[in-house]
């Protein structure tokens, strides 16, 4: 009886240190790699004093202030975006938000990447390099 306790304690035991191991596998992977902390460095490509809304709320929001402009556009036919301070923009992902930022990869792609999304942005919408180099895009595309 005795000796079953022992060999329970010592499955205990090894199955904390197991999951402890595992636990602890990426923390020691970043270490080692030098990878703790990496933030992506962005190259907003604008001389403009401001954005559509102010940078903090545009870091963490703006898939949702995209997805309303497309939503109020395509179903409500509404084209002008009041900002909060009162500016008015048109709701336009190529022409308001790539005036400004004009490159998608050094841009939209950089922090896309690294936060591991896919949006879908680029199903209906013509990056403006691929026009202008000739880029034969599928039909429906706009």
């Amino acid at each position: 009886m005795r000796l079953l306790m022992i060999f329970d304690k010592l499955k205990i035991v090894l199955g904390i240190i197991v999951f402890l191991l595992v636990a602890l596998v990426p923390l020691w992977y970043g270490n080692l790699t030098g990878n703790i902390g990496f933030v992506p460095i962005i190259k907003v490509g604008t001389d403009a004093e401001r954005c559509v809304e102010n940078t903090l709320y545009m870091k963490s929001k703006h898939m949702d202030l995209l997805n309303n402009w497309k939503e109020s556009v395509v179903r409500d036919g509404i084209r002008i975006h009041k900002a909060v301070d009162g500016r008015l923009y048109n709701k336009s992902l190529t022409g308001t938000c790539l005036g400004c930022h004009s490159s998608k990869a050094q841009f939209c792609d950089r922090c896309h990447d690294y936060a591991g999304v896919k949006p879908k942005c680029w199903d209906c919408h013509v990056v403006p390099k691929d026009v202008l180099i000739g880029m034969v895009q599928p039909k429906g595309n706009r």
